[in-house]
């Protein structure tokens, strides 16, 4: 100790262990989302692009087929 009754070392964090708990798992929940964004993650405009496409093919196909789908009778 010094004259003035302070120490030369420097006190301690103190740290709320619940808090700290919390901020640990939230840490690691967005380490995981992150993984996944990277893997599976594709925006929303990518998605309905896909959709618009897939739409598409599908009706192309179906205009060139010799025969319908539909089972009306033309009788």
């Amino acid at each position: 100790m010094t004259l003035s009754g302070k120490s030369n070392f420097p006190m301690a964090e103190i740290v709320n262990l619940r808090m700290a708990r919390k901020q640990q798992m939230r840490a690691a929940k967005e380490k995981s989302a992150e993984q996944n964004r990277t893997l599976f993650g594709m925006t929303k405009a990518e998605r309905e692009s896909i959709r618009i496409e897939r739409e598409r093919t599908v009706s192309v196909v179906d205009a060139h087929l010799r025969e319908r789908k539909d089972n009306s009778d033309k009788s």
